[in-house]
């Protein structure tokens, strides 16, 4: 007969697919939120951490013993707690002995451990490491009953389940991880500034603002600047998610001659300094960075990048605001405060959150190994009282160890000893039955005595707790504190750029200081420099000096003419400097019968007051000035006798005109009397019977009226006189006016 075939196969499931596969997703998933990519609130640390830390610890590598090689830690930690590959475990500690990458290493390592360019570390074979004093502090009271332990993968070892954590590591040193569903991302942070933090939340319920008053934001190993508005940090820090906005630090090194190159001497936090340089090596290369002419990498044990200008009048901060923008120079890291609450429930915390859950791990962690000090202290005061009551009758306890059958029954049914007790003293070497010992074990007695007292106290009161924790947080402020080397801020709070918009032309263009010099005739140079020697200047016969003005190679040059026009020459199209210059009716088209009335630099958004001889003005724009010919632009309507005289410009924060005309009278009047205009005749500033207007002037009211008195200046405090409505006649100056009827 054929066999039955029809019988079920055990090895198969007769269970719907989605079930199956919903199922295995979400235990892998749980697997990987759990056991691999999110931090423990607690003691800031991922499982592979947390073991590297416990497997070294066993290893006995402390800061003050001889390191072993990378390869036996990575061995112990695979062997005994995770079961991953050594790769993986590998790049976990190589990562904590980065100084660059941990802002306080938990890892002393000796050899290549890679650099801040992203070149790999030495192979484990060659390269040892050892626990830092923060490591210790990790694993403070870990053989003291401080946190669970659990068996490890396979049970032959056991692990602990937290670090005692006496470091505030998740904040102090960050965590990145991504799991299913999920991810975690927290900066490293100022220890300094946490436990002042927590200080303050242990005298009082500080909110989250004030924290963020004292944790002022990141602190990287890497440095740089911190160019976040203070809001947005106070929200990241509340929502427990939000983003930090770094740039690198940078100086300006003066080369002489006006040269200068950009020194570059911290980067952003995760920011590989080799591939930085390659991307800004190809901006100069593609001519998408044209104010850049090269890039060096002077690099030693400290940062140093060259950034070399395409020309010494490009301006740094306009060069820099476009290495912002198109590398990593500038780069922005995340917050999502994702960490397991208690090590079972994933959830976002705010800082305030983070803080109190490592403050309340701390409190478990000192009852606990109070609590196992206490018991140790119990049972040594236990022993003692045997030893007291063996040295109160040594006589009889040595006959019964001698004679009796049964020794230690004998001495529980004669003393009332305990089977602590009597194994202590069965125990005991005659050596030690001395007087001297008999007074030490006394001594002993009474400060373990004092001891108990103060841990049962301590166990019972949550006051008393606190105010322990509270030293313990003051004496970690002290050791990473400011002062040290390790506790110092790296990353500077700046302030908030503003934006800027980059003329890539304009910021190419020539800028270099001259002085314009125009003569009474019309003849007019640019000389290089300012501060010229006007006693040094020379004219033709018969001619003067009429304007001398200070500015740059890339200002454009107003010149109002008599016959009411304004003409514009870019400054750098004036004749050089030497000989008597070139006449500028050259330049411009200005009439045989017009004179230059004025002459001042364009300054954007100024606003200035023209005038007629007529005693006729009004307030124009020096953007509506501008010419695009060399015909100019006419502003001033004038005809006949009557000619352009004047233009002043009005300074803000001016509120008052003063005009004084030909027959010495002057009047003051609102400024708000006055129209503004882009063209016209204007309105009469002052009545004449006879001549015409002289000067005019814009003034603050309040600041007073000055004018020029003999070498200097004098003002007039009171003006009130001499105020009036405007095309009013006005009276006579103030005693001292000058003779020539001009205020400067």
């Amino acid at each position: 007969m054929s066999a039955d075939n029809t019988a079920p196969d055990e090895n198969i499931i007769d269970q719907p697919f989605g079930d199956i596969l919903s199922e295995r997703y979400l235990s892998y998933a749980l697997s990987t939120i759990m056991s691999r990519s999110l931090p423990d609130v607690r003691d800031g640390m991922k499982p592979v951490h947390r073991r590297l830390m416990y497997a070294m610890y066993q290893l006995k590598l402390n800061p003050t013993t001889p390191p072993k090689k990378s390869a036996r830690v990575v061995g112990d930690v695979i062997g005994k707690y995770h079961p991953h590959g050594d790769t993986a475990v590998y790049d976990a500690m190589v990562r904590l002995a980065q100084d660059f990458a941990q802002r306080y290493p938990l890892v002393d390592g000796q050899g290549n451990f890679g650099n801040i360019d992203g070149d790999n570390p030495a192979a484990m074979r060659y390269t040892e490491a050892r626990l830092t004093e923060v490591a210790l502090l990790l694993l403070d009271g870990i053989e003291e009953n401080a946190v669970d332990f659990r068996s490890n993968y396979d049970g032959s070892e056991s692990e602990p389940v937290v670090l005692p954590g006496g470091f505030p590591n998740l904040l102090a040193n960050g965590a990145t991880g991504i799991a299913v569903g999920m991810a975690t991302s927290i900066p490293p942070h100022n220890v300094e500034e946490l436990c002042d933090a927590m200080l303050g939340m242990l005298e009082k319920d500080l909110s989250v603002a004030e924290i963020a008053g004292i944790v002022k934001g990141p602190d990287f190993p890497t440095g740089g600047t911190l160019v976040e508005d203070s809001q947005d940090i106070i929200n990241a820090y509340q929502t427990g998610r939000g983003s930090f906005r770094v740039r690198a630090k940078w100086e300006k090194e003066d080369l002489g001659r006006g040269m200068y190159q950009i020194v570059v001497t911290e980067i952003p936090y995760q920011v590989q300094k080799s591939k930085l340089i390659e991307k800004i090596a190809d901006l100069v290369m593609s001519k998408k960075l044209p104010m850049l002419d090269d890039v060096r990498d002077e690099s030693a044990e400290d940062i140093r990048l060259i950034l070399v200008p395409k020309s010494k009048n490009v301006e740094p901060e306009l060069l820099m605001e476009a290495l912002y923008r198109n590398c990593d120079l500038e780069n922005r890291f995340s917050l999502n405060m994702n960490v397991l609450d208690n090590g079972t429930v994933p959830r976002v915390m705010n800082i305030k959150e983070v803080l109190q859950a490592w403050m309340n791990h701390q409190q478990e962690v000192l009852v606990r190994r109070s609590k196992f000090r206490l018991e140790k202290v119990l049972h040594r005061l236990e022993v003692l009282a045997g030893y007291l009551t063996v040295y109160m009758n040594i006589d009889e306890v040595i006959r019964i160890i001698r004679f009796e059958d049964d020794p230690k029954a004998e001495l529980i049914k004669k003393f009332g000893l305990s089977e602590v007790q009597v194994e202590a003293v069965l125990n005991l070497r005659l050596r030690r039955l001395h007087k001297l010992e008999e007074m030490e074990i006394k001594g002993e007695h009474d400060k373990l005595s004092e001891e108990r007292d103060a841990l049962e106290k301590l166990i019972k009161s949550e006051a008393r707790q606190w105010t322990r924790i509270k030293k313990q947080i003051t004496a970690l402020k002290t050791q990473f504190g400011s002062d040290t080397l390790l506790g110092k801020r790296r990353t500077v709070i700046g302030d908030v750029p503003t934006p800027i918009t980059i003329d890539l032309d304009e910021a190419m263009i020539e800028k270099e200081p001259i002085t314009i010099v125009c003569s009474n005739k019309g003849w007019i140079k640019a000389m290089k420099g300012h501060g010229v020697n006007h006693s040094d200047l020379k004219y033709k016969d018969g001619d003067r000096g009429a304007f001398i003005i200070e500015g740059q190679t890339t200002d454009k040059l107003l010149v109002f003419g008599t016959n009411g026009r304004f003409y514009t020459i870019g400054c750098d199209k004036l004749p050089p400097g030497r000989g008597f210059g070139e006449p500028l009716r050259i330049m411009v088209d200005l009439p045989n019968d017009a004179d230059i009335a004025h002459m001042r630099l364009h300054r954007e958004g100024q606003k200035l007051l023209v005038a007629a001889t007529s005693g006729h003005g009004f307030i124009v724009k020096s953007d509506d000035v501008l010419a695009q010919t060399k015909s100019g632009k006419q502003v001033l309507n004038v005809s006949g006798s009557v000619q352009a005289k004047l233009c002043k410009v009005i300074a803000e924060g001016d509120d008052h005109v003063a005009v004084i005309g030909q027959n010495r009278k002057m009047l003051v009047f609102a400024i708000d009397e006055l129209p503004e205009m882009g063209r016209g005749k204007g309105v009469i500033l002052q009545k004449y019977k006879d001549g015409g207007v002289s000067d005019v002037r814009s003034f603050n009211l309040e600041s007073g009226l000055e004018f020029k008195y003999g070498s200097g200046s004098t003002q007039v405090d009171d003006i009130s006189p001499w105020v009036g409505k405007r095309a009013s006649a006005g009276r006579l100056p103030p005693n001292g006016f000058p003779k020539n009827n001009r205020f400067d």
